[in-house]
């Protein structure tokens, strides 16, 4: 019953300064903005996810609850979200998985810039039965908007979003056997560790295991990024003039693939960028 991912959700202090920062990083501009419940709202809409910043704004129970966060973890990802068409039966999917969804909820926004607006239905799992990992499942009514390239070789989309886990067993029943997210490669190397990647629409979830790294069995986390990009060379040169600290341009583990490191202004994320193998649209 997913059919993608439809958002990740970025913690930031400064909404200002990160969306200036992910403007520079995918040459796009904004799609959507908006305020309330607590918090500031940037979104960055590519061809098959959003990401979305979220800064808190305000007094109140939500916004002291995004403080805490970031004083307790500081920036980076906080959650990510499912899209689902049927969110009646997604939810009542996850009852079943004793996932313990919360009940349904309506939401809407409107874009602070065209006055547009969006409506939703989500639910979301108690974190501690999804392994302390916030997930989020989410049926809308329509697209949104997407955002609007401002140079050339700008990112193109998500290619995969990294969680990582001490207990690879476990995960990989929660996001395969569980959540229905189709296991396209289980591989494990003695100086990577464990790789897991499940397809979701058209990018991966990839689940990581490194043992020793974690000693929790009970958390999983999530970890980073990995952008896509149609040339990485020119965007390479772009972002160098642009002033974004990058590494330099290597060969990818996948075959046939390059990429390159993004080591500031992402918001405390860990963040790739990637040109895929000829003919491989991930």
């Amino acid at each position: 019953m997913i059919t993608g991912l439809d958002h990740v959700v970025v913690l930031t202090g400064d909404i200002k300064a990160a969306s200036s920062a992910y403007q520079a990083l995918f040459a796009r501009a904004p799609a959507w903005q908006y305020g309330g419940g607590g918090a500031d709202r940037v979104l960055f809409t590519l061809d098959n996810t959003t990401l979305e910043l979220v800064a808190p704004n305000g007094e109140g129970m939500d916004a002291d609850r995004i403080r805490a966060v970031l004083d307790a973890q500081g920036e980076g990802l906080a959650s990510i979200c499912f899209r689902t068409g049927d969110i009646a039966n997604m939810h009542r999917r996850l009852e079943r998985l004793t996932l313990k969804p919360e009940a349904i909820a309506e939401v809407e926004s409107r874009d602070a810039i065209s006055g547009a607006a969006l409506s939703w239905k989500r639910t979301r799992t108690a974190t501690e039965a999804s392994r302390g990992v916030r997930l989020f499942f989410l049926e809308r009514d329509k697209e949104r908007p997407l955002s609007v390239r401002t140079s050339t070789a700008a990112i193109t989309a998500l290619d995969h979003v990294v969680i990582s886990t001490s207990d690879p067993e476990r995960a990989a029943a929660l996001y395969g056997a569980r959540l229905g997210l189709d296991m396209a490669l289980d591989r494990s190397h003695p100086d990577w560790g464990r790789l897991m990647f499940f397809r979701c629409g058209d990018l991966i979830v990839e689940v990581t295991h490194r043992p020793g790294k974690h000693a929790d069995t009970t958390q999983d986390k999530l970890y980073g990024l990995c952008w896509r990009v149609a040339d990485i060379d020119a965007t390479h040169a772009r972002l160098v003039q642009a002033g974004v600290d990058v590494s330099e341009i290597r060969t990818g583990r996948k075959p046939g693939t390059r990429v390159m490191t993004v080591r500031k202004g992402t918001c405390g994320v860990p963040t790739l960028l990637v040109q895929p193998s000829a003919g491989q649209g991930e």
